[in-house]
């Protein structure tokens, strides 16, 4: 879309550079080619986009919440880039088919926040399992991107900073389905990836997630067999070993 490279060379890279020092790790782990879901954590209006500057020059399709388009300055730009809208609080199913549309047929990658909304505070909240009926209903692979710092950034602005913002790109996974996929077993699908994009994050951004003991990865095939992000888990853990649980210690030594 040519408005999204115009966007993203006129605006969002030289506001990137302005306002955010981010430091990206990790990119090798994302797909060269094809369709794929990035999957990130939402503090606030910054997560998305640093995780797209990010991954520039790759073009992001964006879900946002449809009332953000209304906004006088912000909501003119979603809508160039190309935004698409979504009801929160119900199931909506024209935007679930834009998104197949976006991976299937236009074979872009799209950006999705599973918990559906800011936490401000940083900490993981508990996640919708609209991405994971997405996911298995395309086939297509998700990328878990942490990203770090953002809810400095109002501090900084006001202080006249740029804020330091990590940008953490785990591996690939893809969720293992076969046909009609129940509430329950969306929802375990769900959690296993939000174990995924937790360990990318420092211990006390886990949030709904902290019990890191009962991750599991029964239904993730990882796009490089045994590249888990499971093991970040540990390196993000405080610096006293101590304070990380002993099963982890234990099983990533």
């Amino acid at each position: 879309m040519w408005s999204r490279r115009v966007l993203s060379a006129l605006v969002l890279r030289p506001l990137a550079w302005a306002l955010i020092r981010t430091e990206v790790t990790g990119l090798e782990n994302v797909p060269s080619d094809g369709p794929f879901i990035l999957m990130v954590n939402h503090c606030n209006f910054l997560d998305p986009a640093a995780a797209v500057v990010a991954l520039l020059p790759r073009e992001v399709t964006l879900f946002t919440k449809a009332e953000n388009l209304q906004l006088p300055v912000a909501g003119l730009l979603l809508r160039w880039y190309g935004a698409t809208p979504v009801e929160r609080g119900e199931a909506d199913v024209s935007a679930i088919k834009r998104a197949v549309k976006v991976l299937l047929a236009d074979r872009d990658i799209l950006l999705v926040a599973p918990e559906g909304t800011r936490s401000y505070h940083g900490r993981l909240l508990s996640a919708k399992n609209g991405m994971a009926f997405i996911a298995t209903h395309t086939g297509v692979p998700v990328l878990p991107v942490g990203v770090i710092g953002a809810k400095d950034f109002w501090l900084s602005f006001r202080r006249l900073h740029r804020t330091h913002v990590r940008v953490v790109i785990g591996h690939p996974f893809r969720f293992c389905s076969s046909g009609h996929l129940r509430k329950e077993t969306l929802s375990e699908m769900t959690r296993a990836a939000m174990y995924q994009l937790a360990a990318l994050l420092p211990q006390e951004l886990w949030g709904e997630y902290a019990d890191m003991e009962n991750a599991s990865e029964k239904h993730l095939e990882f796009l490089q067999p045994g590249r888990s992000n499971l093991v970040y888990a540990r390196t993000t853990c405080s610096s006293d070993e101590s304070a990380c649980p002993g099963w982890l210690v234990g099983a990533l030594e």
